[in-house]
């Protein structure tokens, strides 16, 4: 199990190397990207997105709250509750938590404010927004 813990946390930052790690909000500063974590750290704020069976053909419904409002230093988990693999993916150069297998989750800290626009790379009519106020 650790073995696959490491291989995951692998696969989510290797990608990262080499990226200016910008991400442009919709002001006009732009702020950094939001950065994939292992588990929402203790005693910090932290919400859940829940992806609900079936969740491949609920289109926004798919992660529950599809819109989520969460302070700036806040961690967001997404639990897959599912009976297949989903992702949650940044449309922009945020985060990619690769394929989150049935019963699994994935943690992104959110240190600045912004509006991050995501989808299920796997299925793409699955689609949420983390607004960091």
């Amino acid at each position: 199990m650790r073995t696959a813990h490491l291989l995951l946390a692998a696969a989510l930052v290797l990608p990262l190397i080499g990226c200016d790690g910008g991400y442009s909000s919709p002001s006009p500063a732009p702020s950094p990207a939001p950065s994939p974590s292992p588990a929402p750290s203790p005693g910090g704020p932290s919400s859940t997105v829940t992806i609900p069976m079936g969740a491949s053909t609920l289109g926004r419904a798919a992660f529950n709250p599809a819109d989520l409002t969460v302070d700036a230093g806040a961690t967001v988990t997404w639990r897959n509750g599912d009976t297949v693999a989903h992702t949650s993916t940044s449309d922009g150069s945020g985060w990619n938590s690769g394929s989150v297998a049935p019963g699994g989750q994935f943690s992104v800290a959110f240190p600045n404010t912004g509006t991050f626009p995501y989808h299920c790379a796997i299925h793409p009519g699955m689609v949420g927004t983390v607004v960091v106020r």
